[in-house]
């Protein structure tokens, strides 16, 4: 789920006097349960990544935790589509986030290469998972914080949990496309899970939806665009990702100078 749909699943801003209503209902309403299934369904997706992870079935492990991204991604929207937003849909997503994007993804890698330096790599999972929960916690207690300088020109702050995930397993995407035994080195793999932890909790501008909304005139090519982009994953989905993963970076620069010059305008 994006950050602004997961703001939207809180539903109205509520007040002292005028608490949300889940505390006077015992029981969810079937049209609140659809988005929170589909949650729940993330949930156990990214944590079914590490039992495969476990048999060191490693490609169906990561794509257990795509799935799960993927899902993430739908559920704010149907509660939008279903006027179904509430606080513990967005409470029940936070805590899905941190595991299937956070703790999942930690343990896999650690699983598939830092094992083979366990104290280190213990720490370089243990810091992913970390500020993974840390970046769901800063983004709940801003929820009702009205001045956020990025999210009022666009941005986010620092990398999404779920975009941290994907970029978490660049290594492994290199290396099931090129069978090269040194993408699986202990030591890379640890500096850069740390590198990406470091840029979920980080304060610079990272593009959002909004950011990115493509003009009028161009959206018929971002739409061709989109269906070779899909072709692609089916045909060659690890380097297909890996490119993914190299355009989001690249992505980042261009942020932060889209965003200084908004600054300045401003």
């Amino acid at each position: 789920m994006t950050e602004h749909d997961k703001a939207v699943r809180l539903g109205p801003k509520a007040t002292e006097d005028e608490p949300p209503a889940e505390i006077h209902t015992r029981a969810l309403t079937l049209r609140a349960m659809i988005p929170n299934a589909v949650t729940a369904a993330a949930l156990c997706s990214g944590l079914t990544g590490i039992r495969f992870a476990i048999d060191e079935n490693w490609g169906a492990a990561v794509v257990a935790v795509i799935l799960a991204g993927v899902l993430d991604g739908v559920d704010g929207r149907v509660a939008r589509a279903l006027k179904a937003q509430s606080r513990f849909g967005a409470e029940l997503d936070s805590l899905a986030d941190s595991l299937s994007f956070g703790t999942a993804p930690a343990i896999i890698i650690f699983l598939w290469s830092l094992s083979a330096e366990p104290r280190l790599g213990w720490f370089a999972a243990l810091a992913f998972a970390i500020c993974c929960a840390l970046r769901l916690a800063r983004f709940n207690a801003q929820i009702d914080v009205e001045d956020q300088p990025h999210k009022s020109l666009g941005f986010l702050t620092g990398v999404p949990a779920p975009i941290g995930a994907g970029l978490a397993f660049a290594p492994f995407y290199l290396w099931m496309a090129t069978g090269m035994e040194e993408l699986r080195n202990p030591i890379l793999v640890g500096i850069w899970l740390a590198t990406i932890a470091v840029l979920m909790i980080s304060n610079i501008a990272t593009p959002s939806w909004t950011s990115l909304r493509p003009r009028r005139g161009i959206r018929l090519e971002v739409l061709a665009f989109v269906g070779l982009l899909f072709a692609a994953l089916l045909v060659e989905p690890w380097w297909t990702l890996s490119a993914i993963c190299a355009g989001y970076l690249l992505l980042l620069p261009y942020s932060l100078l889209r965003y200084a010059r908004f600054k300045r305008r401003g």
